[in-house]
């Protein structure tokens, strides 16, 4: 029966969607029917009613709108015809939700009615900016999963519901669901209502907006802020080191080096043969002291951009080899973990309550899925004081300023919590600018320096003193932080536009600019910084520290920022994130000699004093 056949061919694109969605198997046949015939009738079974407050003043979190049963003689959850298409009012990415609106004047009119947002004599500008910073209230989100898809494609999609879903109240004791539903044949996507238990006609509708957050916990009455307010000042907002298990969560088995095997010793008279899957290298290292191979298994150095892991298996059958990674260097890496490694610096005897940073180089960061509650008191007890309070919101393990948000509003981050494991930073609110003529103003920048570390057990590393920079494109201010040019540095994998300048022009223009802070002070403090984090992430054993293996040399990126603190008057360095096998193609463009260089100090101990420093 072709009927069927519609069936089993939309089943077998939709299936999996539905199961993980929990939408019950009763209501699918039900689902295809609305669908196919576009069918939207929960109107025929639902009223949107406007909730009157008579001669009181709604307050921030009363509902402006509620929704009812008005089917006569109610739903029953086992019904197979109780399943409802909702449609979506607007679907958005975070950076382009402001461009919508301004192209758009019926949206925004719609959004702020939904909204309970004034308009008349309001400036759209006005009403636009309060839209984007009430929508945390009432945007869901979805993302899409699939082979082939790149990362960019992969990033959350939010989007307000129409009048009636978005009319829906929270309940911790639900009535109903509302899940998103991509329907593939037509490429659009819904949301689905249904009830989970019978509910009376006149009565109104309830969902769970934390689902699967365990009841009368303290991280539910966190997430549920954008509703209703809790208050946290109380919580205690201090970190502690968290146990082994944390450092594992996640993580791919990983061994560790034989200590029984001696150290890689070659014969000096002939060259070190190098085996690279990086492009730079084979075409940059060009020392007569090194010959490129093709063949890994003829190599005494394995220059690899792939994740390794089998230390123990490595040294016992290749102890003559080196490995450009060092066991468990994910401590660093990953920027949850950074953050954990780079505390255990933090100076003793600080007041209990203290809220500022500590170590002063490192911005306060938690871990939104372990520490949301200290996190939540820690902004509380900021904004108790009167402290600035905005934050940069990352994943832990993406790059290229992928899935980034700065905020200053708790519900959003709060928000963002959901949509997969992210850190949440203090934002450097005060940071050192630098002037770009062309630009007409003073803009952000960050620096990057290449740390080459030679040694755990007996920590040594150096850094790379031909630095790398990275600039906005649009003056700073603390707005507008939807605006990647003015926020974000990173614009060289995207469609901006990118300013290269070698730090030799960098360090003559900024004597013009800063006279009373010469630059080689500030690499004093980088170099300190950078010494405090390598002794963090090696004064513990793996997992929670970097592994000793005499067969290893690395090389990494720090990205770092400059802060102005005392009220203006010092520079300080702040650590941003360490980075895995680098992009390294501007240090061989701008210094060919780089990667001779490079290997030459890790793997020949020849140190060219001009360009490196050693920091530890």
């Amino acid at each position: 029966m072709e009927g069927q056949n519609d069936y089993d061919a939309f089943l077998a694109g939709h299936k999996p969607q539905l199961e993980a969605s929990g939408v019950p198997e009763h209501l699918w046949q039900e689902l295809f029917r609305k669908l196919n015939q576009q069918i939207f009738d929960a109107g025929n079974s639902f009223s949107l009613m406007l909730v009157d407050y008579g001669e009181e003043q709604r307050s921030e979190e009363d509902p402006i709108w509620t929704v009812a049963v008005t089917k006569e003689g109610g739903l029953r959850a086992k019904d197979p015809c109780e399943i409802y298409l909702v449609d979506h009012a607007w679907t958005f990415r975070t950076d382009n939700a402001r461009q919508l609106l301004n192209e758009h004047p019926a949206l925004v009119n719609r959004l702020a009615i939904m909204m309970g947002i004034e308009q008349e004599d309001v400036p759209r500008t006005v009403v636009v900016g309060k839209i984007l910073n009430d929508v945390w209230k009432w945007c869901n989100m979805y993302s899409l999963n699939g082979e082939g898809l790149s990362v960019e494609n992969r990033m959350p999609i939010w989007y307000v519901m129409d009048e009636l879903g978005s009319g829906i109240l929270h309940g911790d004791e639900p009535n109903c669901r509302v899940v998103p539903f991509i329907h593939v044949t037509e490429q659009m996507t819904y949301s689905l209502l249904f009830p989970i238990e019978d509910i009376d006609e006149g009565d109104q509708l309830y969902r769970d907006f934390v689902e699967g957050v365990p009841d009368k916990s303290k991280e539910r009455d966190a997430l549920l802020l954008p509703w209703r307010y809790t208050r946290f000042i109380e919580e205690n907002f201090q970190q502690m080191e968290p146990p082994k298990e944390y450092f594992l969560a996640g993580h791919i088995e990983e061994s560790l080096q034989n200590p029984d095997v001696a150290p890689p010793l070659f014969d000096g008279n002939r060259p070190l043969k190098v085996y690279s899957q990086y492009d730079m290298v084979n075409k940059y290292l060009t020392d007569p002291g090194f010959e490129i191979v093709d063949n890994p298994d003829d190599a005494d150095i394995l220059w690899m951009t792939s994740h390794f892991k089998q230390y123990k298996e490595f040294s016992e059958s290749t102890p003559n080899k080196y490995i450009n990674q060092f066991p468990f260097e994910n401590v660093i890496t990953i920027k949850d973990l950074l953050s954990v490694v780079c505390r255990r610096m933090a100076k003793k005897g600080g007041s209990q309550d203290r809220l500022g940073p500590n170590p002063r180089w490192l911005p306060v960061t938690y871990n939104l899925k372990t520490e949301l509650v200290e996190f939540v008191s820690y902004f509380q007890n900021r904004a108790a004081k009167g402290l600035d309070n905005h934050y940069i919101i990352k994943p832990w393990n993406l790059a290229r300023g992928l899935d980034m948000y700065i905020t200053k509003n708790l519900s959003q981050i709060m928000r963002l919590q959901q949509t997969g494991p992210k850190i949440v930073q203090k934002y450097i609110e005060n940071p050192v600018l630098f002037e770009r003529p062309e630009v007409e103003g003073k803009v952000k920048f960050d620096v990057r320096y290449v740390v080459l570390l030679k040694s755990v057990d007996d920590p040594a590393a150096y850094i790379y003193t031909n630095f790398f920079l990275r600039f906005a494109n649009k003056s700073f201010d603390l707005t507008d932080f939807d605006d990647y040019e003015k926020h974000f540095t990173v614009m060289n994998y995207s469609q901006f536009q990118l300013r290269h300048m070698k730090c030799e022009e960098f360090l003559d223009q900024w004597a013009v600019q800063y006279p009373k802070h010469p630059w080689q002070t500030i690499e004093d403090d980088i170099s300190s910084m950078l010494k405090e984090v390598v002794l963090g992430a090696t004064q513990r054993k793996p997992p929670c520290g970097i592994g000793a293996s005499s067969q290893s040399r690395a090389l990494y990126a720090v990205d770092l920022m400059l802060e102005w603190t005392n009220e203006g008057t010092r520079v300080q360095p702040k650590i941003l994130e360490i980075n895995f096998t680098p992009d390294c193609e501007r240090a061989c463009k701008y210094y060919p000699e780089f990667y001779n260089d490079v290997f030459n100090l890790l793997f020949l101990d020849q140190e060219n004093v001009d360009v490196f420093r050693r920091i530890v």
